[in-house]
């Protein structure tokens, strides 16, 4: 908690007063100005302090959010491996019991395992019964979480492309959360029509529907939040899926046979074929979480087409697994199918980047927040800097032996990709010495200074706007 800067000046100047009418009775005015600088040095570090504190807790809250959904998608997609493995994987065996449609023994971690699975449910209801679900629920949520931090946050820097839209940041945002929900709603229709009793025809169709939001999100986000939104697309389907439908109709096969009803088999169809599509989706959407971090994937003229080919390679990864673990034969066409279409993605990666020419990054207008960093005091100093540390990697034609594309696409050639990139400069160059890697291009301790003071500048004119853009 901070004392308000407008309340540490009115008490420090108080007391400036009092402390110069005793100084000047003691005929030592010198002092007193000694003094003075030190008080105006204090409201300094204060104001300092708080700006380290804002843009810091950001950073380490974005951190930490991120870390959480690393964790829990491990458990989730985990579990949901091991339960696709486990189902294909069970066999038939004399005197099972009763409703039990295969089990399979297991080893592992020095211990053996017997499972058996019923085709509906047990005639009696267990005492203790695990339910799968938190790790889903949690995944979507520190994902959301994630995406509103990073995506609705920072609008003007990773979601808006004005070339493409010029969409306001209500507007970006209306569309970002607006088209998760139409998804999942357009999905539950088809799954729910007629089209759930045939599954491949289904199945054709929500690639079709996924490639056709890839196409459109291409249309009016920046390519990397086109894939990132897709991603999130398909994740918000999966994990609708297992709220909406799954753990639904699981609950009630479990109040039937609480109430001694003989559960309807129909419930179980239902989840299964669910179950099925979250099967042949995960694969994607871990790729599509992890294309931010590379250029050639989001950043090209055809990302979405590329995202389509990642949708058929996670089916046909997934079927050559699935068949392996119903069968215990090698599918191995798919390997080829597999290997052929990434070589297809690498070719389409070499189509020109979506990117803004030298010129007109020079030329064009500069967004609010943009603004308040160029108006700061020492951007001038700080974007001199910057392109002489950083472009010879960070450019639009990196001179760098071995780099052939700028880092996650980050261009600092001009004044305004320094403006717009502020806040990763501060953290990456002036709060840390990440940037430039092992210091290669020799960036001195006085210009990380001049770094962390221009953003300090910029923050104390609009602290809150630039901490969460």
């Amino acid at each position: 908690m901070f004392i308000d800067s407008d309340e540490s000046q009115d008490i420090i100047q108080i007391g400036q007063r009092i402390l110069r009418f005793f100084l000047i009775q003691l005929d030592a005015i010198d002092q007193y100005k000694t003094i003075q600088i030190q008080a105006s040095l204090v409201l300094r570090n204060q104001r300092e302090f708080k700006m380290y504190d804002l843009a810091s807790i950001w950073e380490w809250l974005g951190f930490a959010v991120r870390w959480l959904h690393v964790i829990t998608a491990m458990a989730w997609i985990g579990a949901s491996f091991f339960f696709i493995a486990l189902d294909l994987g069970l066999k038939k065996v004399p005197n099972m019991p009763h409703g039990v449609s295969g089990e399979e023994w297991q080893v592992h971690g020095g211990g053996f395992y017997h499972i058996q699975k019923y085709l509906v449910a047990p005639d009696n209801m267990p005492e203790h019964l695990i339910w799968h679900k938190w790790q889903s629920y949690t995944t979507w949520l520190s994902g959301a979480a994630l995406l509103m931090m990073v995506y609705w946050g920072g609008a003007h820097l990773y979601l808006i492309d004005a070339a493409k839209a010029d969409l306001s940041t209500f507007q970006a945002v209306l569309l970002s959360a607006g088209s998760l929900t139409i998804g999942w709603l357009i999905y539950d229709f088809l799954c729910k029509s007629k089209l759930g009793n045939q599954p491949t025809v289904l199945m054709v169709l929500l690639f079709v529907l996924l490639v056709a939001m890839a196409w459109g999100y291409n249309q009016v986000f920046t390519g990397r939040a086109a894939l990132l939104h897709l991603g999130a697309f398909t994740a918000t389907i999966m994990t609708a899926n297992v709220f909406f439908i799954i753990m639904p109709n699981q609950r009630i096969v479990v109040k039937d046979l609480q109430e001694g009803r003989t559960p309807d088999p129909k419930y179980g169809k239902i989840a299964k074929l669910r179950s099925t599509h979250n099967n042949y989706l995960t694969l994607p959407v871990i790729f599509l979480m992890l294309s931010n971090h590379y250029p050639l994937a989001f950043a090209t003229e055809y990302n979405w087409l590329i995202a389509a080919l990642v949708f058929l390679m996670g089916v046909t990864i997934r079927h050559y697994f699935n068949t392996l673990h119903a069968t215990g034969k090698s599918v191995h066409w798919t390997w080829l199918a597999t290997a052929l279409m990434f070589i297809i993605i690498m070719w389409l990666s070499t189509a020109p980047m979506m990117q803004d020419t030298y010129e007109e990054s020079q030329a064009r207008d500069l967004s609010p927040v943009e603004q308040v960093f160029a108006n700061a005091d020492g951007f001038e100093t700080a974007s001199s800097i910057i392109p002489g540390r950083c472009a010879m990697c960070h450019a639009r034609e990196p001179n760098y032996e071995g780099i052939y594309h700028a880092p996650k696409g980050i261009l600092l050639e001009t004044p305004a990709d320094v403006a717009k990139n502020a806040q990763l400069i501060y953290i990456q160059s002036g709060m840390s010495v990440a940037m430039p890697p092992a210091n290669v291009s020799m960036m001195e301790d006085q210009e990380r200074m001049e770094i962390r003071r221009w953003f300090g500048n910029a923050m104390s004119d609009a602290p809150m706007m630039i901490a969460s853009h």
